[in-house]
């Protein structure tokens, strides 16, 4: 068994995961630019910016992760060199750029919105006939959490659209989606090919950022087959190793697959007091080449961000049930700090913990509206 995992990235998944990999008697180290991040106090952090930092980061571990899919390839060459990398480079690679993804969608037979990829303010223009309006305009690499994407609903915003994105250099225009709700799914692979699945979560967003996921997904036993089915697919097809998630939308035509994500999710928080086995565990045990465990609910779990502003410490820990993960990370509007999981009984009880904890969070986002397990 391996002692000790790199991970590429010093954010809060690689906090949670060298959280998970500690009682296993695993360590965890970090590469990323500053050495003031949240994964600082659980292991060594060595800084992208320093002259060798990549060579000591990989002289750092036995086996390799990451917490975030738009990883460098190139520091992934190196240290394919010597070390072995789990999630495989080319999962990341397909990750990386949305058009690679939509292919690769479209090889294994998993649906998704009609699409085409646009260089052009010419490319654009034909998009728009092809596909009708609504569009959405996304650049193929980089943006998360609603960065680096333009909802084009009439022509007269089309050079706004191409303004805004064109700059960023290859883009893709897919269909606009009418769908009733979004959901993703999230699946462990080991090294010995076995899989494991979580329930659907149900997401709500607010400005294009999580606010919050409840798991089971409500009335969605008629879905988890496909979605478990897709995933499958995904994991099989790549040799992949460890935990990987599929974003997807509910439509009347079914199950549409938005993005894949090559790594722990933020709609798997959850899981940490919900599932008999974190996706934080079974990703380090994956990586670790050792068993995976169950991916069993405990009870119906909610998960809810916490954005921008920290709450009161003492205000959250006083409702019945709550767990309070803070990241160690500063204020700032838009970002991720922390998150807050509820576990209760029944929708009675959830709904009152709900509106408690609207009054208590700064920004309590779309957590005001009704919510059912």
């Amino acid at each position: 068994m391996y002692k000790t995992i790199g991970i590429f990235g010093g954010g809060q998944l690689g906090r949670m995961m060298a959280q998970a990999a500690l009682p296993l008697n695993i360590q965890c180290t970090f590469f990323e630019a500053s050495t003031d991040c949240p994964s600082a106090a659980l292991g060594q952090v060595f800084s992208s910016k320093a002259e060798n930092g990549l060579a000591k980061f990989i002289q750092s571990a036995d086996v390799f992760s990451l917490e975030f899919e738009n990883t460098p390839l190139a520091d992934v060459d190196v240290l394919s060199k010597s070390k072995d990398l789990y999630p495989p480079r080319q999962a990341l690679a397909i990750a990386q750029h949305r058009l690679s993804e939509k292919a690769l969608f479209d090889e294994l037979n998993i649906p998704v919105a009609p699409y085409k990829a646009v260089d052009s303010l010419e490319d654009l223009k034909q998009a728009i006939t092809d596909l009708g309006l609504p569009i959405v305009l996304k650049t193929a690499t980089g943006g998360y959490d609603g960065k680096g994407q333009f909802v084009l609903r009439q022509h007269d915003q089309i050079d706004q659209a191409w303004a805004e994105l064109g700059p960023a250099g290859s883009l893709i225009a897919e269909s606009f989606v009418i769908f009733s709700r979004e959901v993703s799914i999230i699946a462990v692979r080991g090294q010995n090919g076995e899989v494991k699945t979580w329930p659907l979560a149900e997401n709500h967003h607010h400005n294009g950022i999580l606010s919050h996921s409840i798991v089971p997904a409500p009335n969605s036993a008629d879905l988890q087959p496909a979605a478990q089915d897709y995933i499958t697919r995904l994991l099989n097809h790549l040799n992949y190793v460890g935990v990987l998630t599929l974003e997807l939308f509910v439509t009347d035509k079914g199950l549409y697959a938005n993005e894949m994500a090559p790594r722990v999710h933020n709609s798997g928080h959850w899981s940490i007091e919900g599932s008999v086995c974190s996706q934080f565990e079974n990703h380090v045990r994956a990586v670790a080449g050792l068993p995976l465990g169950s991916t069993d609910v405990i009870r119906p779990t909610v998960m809810v961000n916490i954005i921008g502003q920290h709450p009161k410490s003492e205000d959250v820990l006083a409702l019945n049930g709550a767990h309070l993960h803070l990241y160690n990370k500063t204020e700032r509007e838009g970002r991720k700090i922390g998150h807050i999981t509820l576990m209760p009984t029944d929708s009675a009880e959830l709904t009152t913990l709900c509106q408690q904890l609207a009054t208590i969070l700064p920004n309590p986002l779309a957590l005001t509206q009704d919510i059912i397990i």
